[in-house]
């Protein structure tokens, strides 16, 4: 939750580039990130695995007038809608692009290659069939923004009343790293973006780093087994929010721009 996903970021700066507001080599640089290389596998017409700059012409090529996030999590298919290979797939890998007009999806497979020392990420993203619905749980961006609103009052009443606040420099380390991601919040989302996409994300990051401090940096205040639960239970909604907060804010402009 707290980093940006790479389907996010495919998401975004793909629909620049329909949008034609960046460059293709702009797109793909953003894209690939720190990464050391994304490859498309299973692209219509191809035998083998190509470039992003390649698959995103040819996704332009076959009608693709936009691009959805999907951030599914158990019991939770945030921004899907099938088939059910597909769902798996994007289930397993907790997130997933949804190609709006041209009904297929892209789900992304981590890899670490190198030797010791010189470890790299290649990233492939499989490129399967997808069912042209509505997807699953999003909502718009005034929505995702007042749900927000509520659910870092929750988040911070939860963490108060379980000491969590209190739990230490990796808590605190945590909390620097956010601030040091806010500066560059920003940059996060690509060109045609709207201020407020910007604002609902920035805000559903912050929740998830409260979500994550609690949820990763030790009991806190919760002494017994029957207290870390009551603490998960807590905040499981809190994070369901941030998560659909997310979506709905790399998913607003094809949203403005009407695309269905």
């Amino acid at each position: 939750m707290l980093s940006e996903p790479r389907s996010g970021r495919l998401a975004a700066w793909g629909n620049a580039l329909l949008a034609g507001l960046v460059s293709p080599d702009d797109a793909v640089l953003a894209i690939v990130g720190e990464d050391a290389v994304h490859r498309v596998e299973g692209m219509p017409g191809e035998s083998a695995p190509v470039g992003l700059t390649l698959a995103l012409g040819r996704l332009r090529a076959l009608g693709a007038s936009g691009l959805r996030l999907a951030l599914p999590a158990p019991g939770h298919p945030l921004g899907l809608s099938g088939p059910p290979e597909f769902n798996a797939r994007a289930l397993e890998a907790e997130e997933a692009v949804i190609c709006e007009g041209a009904a297929l999806g892209l789900v992304p497979e981590v890899y670490e290659a190198g030797p010791a020392g010189d470890v790299h990420i290649e990233v492939v993203w499989h490129c399967l069939p997808v069912r042209e619905a509505p997807p699953a749980d999003v909502p718009s961006l005034g929505e995702a923004e007042r749900e927000l609103a509520e659910a870092l009052r929750d988040a911070t009443a939860v963490l108060a009343r379980l000491d969590v606040a209190g739990s230490g420099p990796v808590a605190e380390a945590a909390i620097d790293a956010y601030r040091a991601r806010a500066e560059r919040g920003r940059e996060v989302l690509a060109p045609g973006y709207p201020p407020r996409a910007v604002r609902v994300l920035e805000l559903a990051q912050r929740v998830g780093l409260l979500v994550s401090v609690a949820s990763e940096n030790g009991p806190g205040g919760a002494v017994s087994a029957s207290e870390i639960a009551a603490r998960a239970e807590a905040l499981r909604p809190v994070e369901r929010t941030a998560r659909r907060a997310q979506v709905a804010a790399y998913n607003s402009v094809v949203e403005e721009r009407g695309v269905r």
